[in-house]
């Protein structure tokens, strides 16, 4: 009996692009049925790419760009396939937590970098911080 292939993982840069379209759609206020609208696909292509579990060709994600009203090198800035793997998938751990991209663009929203850096040192303090009773 032939042994089936167990399913590869997404790439990680597959799933960091998927990350950057998310957060613009998510920036602009846009939903994925729109975005799939407006590229011609399903939106639970929209979904699969936004995972990273559906590669995106590079005609698509010019696609992508252009509904996303962004240059294309916004998505695609900074990857690099020698990056350390580590990092990305660091940052995606970081950023599939519930609540991290919403935190990430209330900050990135502050008006001042002493603000910015007043929250930071905050909710830095507040993570250090020992809970104490777990059932709170």
């Amino acid at each position: 009996m032939p042994k089936l292939a167990l399913p590869m993982p997404p790439h990680r840069l597959d799933v960091a692009i998927g990350q950057r379209i998310r957060e613009r759609r998510r920036a602009l206020g846009m939903s994925q049925v729109a975005l799939a609208e407006a590229v011609g696909v399903t939106f639970q292509q929209i979904q699969k790419y936004e995972r990273g579990s559906n590669r995106i060709s590079f005609s698509r994600l010019v696609e992508v760009a252009e509904a996303l009203s962004c240059p294309l090198g916004v998505l695609a800035e900074g990857l690099d396939a020698a990056a350390p793997v580590d990092q990305l998938e660091h940052l995606n751990e970081l950023l599939a937590k519930g609540g991290a991209l919403e935190m990430l663009e209330a900050y990135a929203a502050l008006p001042t970098k002493d603000l910015r850096r007043a929250i930071l040192k905050h909710t830095k303090a507040l993570a250090a911080v020992e809970p104490q009773d777990k059932a709170t």
